[in-house]
């Protein structure tokens, strides 16, 4: 059984809209959604990147039964770790025990901003344990002092803690991260559909802990029209986070992807208004083990048409697929 899931991208629609079609995610039956965690688009064509966790709090009320969850914060630059503790547990309050963080190292293009430089991936995994550690550590209450390689903390606690903590998410793409997901945390985040990945976090205790995948698709009933929303806005998709966790600008997945055709996309990204294209696309993610899988919908204007469409064509197509 693979519960489905709604994408929240910050990177293509304003806050106002996130948080409308989040509503309408709920009412189609999604099973969870997740929110990204931007400062940039990665593409102007995308043209938004409003506050995650404003908009996070506006979807905690105005919605009742779907989870939330960040897909992913980054914990080391832009926030420091203890005020990401904060933030989660308040949105765990406002949303009464439906959110999840999701965590991870980051990418240059969102955590350049606050012009700390850009270390290498040892240091920034470095960086990243210390900070899961302190999130931790907070969350259990009381006073926290730290004194870190990479970071302080000076009595800090959470004085509006939950009940139950939300559950920590890690992404992973190596087996460095995946060794730090098991030891650390409740679930794993990937957005590859790579067996390997699950087998490393099992062997490092993430043995019958959530697995959760994310996948890019397309809807339009005109597939040509899909192929080139898609190819305008999601062709730096394929590159790999080795090389999306590098580049600083938008303008940079722009020279990354220039050669990257609508044909290229199409074979990596289910595009128009055949479900069982999207079926055969989630397909590897379940078969590798996935036991969650997100769609991200191409395009903010075309949210509303995709949430019809899944409400009542996907969603029962992906059920008799997956349970």
């Amino acid at each position: 059984m693979v519960q489905i899931g709604y994408t929240m991208m910050t990177e293509q629609a304003g806050p106002r809209e996130l948080v409308d079609h989040v509503v309408r995610a709920e009412e189609a039956g999604f099973d969870f959604s997740v929110t990204s965690d931007h400062y940039f688009p990665w593409l102007r064509s995308q043209g938004h990147s409003p506050y995650a966790w404003a908009v996070l709090g506006a979807a905690a009320q105005a919605t009742s039964r779907i989870p939330l969850m960040t897909y992913v914060t980054c914990p080391t630059f832009r926030y420091h770790p203890a005020v990401v503790a904060q933030k989660a547990a308040t949105l765990q309050l406002l949303s009464e025990g439906r959110f999840r963080l999701g965590l991870g190292s980051g990418e240059n293009l969102n955590e350049h901003v606050v012009g700390g430089g850009w270390p290498s991936v040892d240091v920034r995994h470095e960086m990243f344990e210390e900070a899961v550690e302190i999130i931790r550590a907070l969350f259990e209450g009381g006073h926290v002092n730290h004194r870190g390689t990479h970071f302080d903390v000076e009595s800090a606690r959470l004085w509006d803690l939950p009940d139950e903590a939300p559950p920590l998410g890690i992404a992973v793409s190596g087996e460095r991260s995946c060794e730090l997901a098991g030891r650390l945390g409740d679930l794993v985040i990937a957005t590859e559909p790579k067996a390997g990945l699950l087998e490393a976090f099992d062997r490092h205790g993430g043995e019958g802990k959530p697995r959760v995948g994310q996948l890019p698709v397309c809807y339009d009933p005109d597939r040509n029209a899909a192929v080139k929303r898609a190819h305008s806005q999601f062709r730096w998709f394929g590159s790999g986070w080795k090389v999306n966790a590098e580049l600083p600008h938008p303008d940079s997945f722009e020279a990354a992807t220039q050669f990257v055709t609508q044909d290229d996309v199409a074979e990596a990204i289910p595009c128009g208004d055949d479900p069982d294209a999207f079926v055969e696309a989630v397909r590897p993610y379940a078969e590798a083990g996935f036991t969650e899988v997100a769609l991200v919908q191409i395009g903010g204007e075309s949210q509303p048409a995709y949430l019809d469409w899944s409400e009542k064509t996907l969603l029962p197509a992906l059920r008799d697929a997956f349970g």
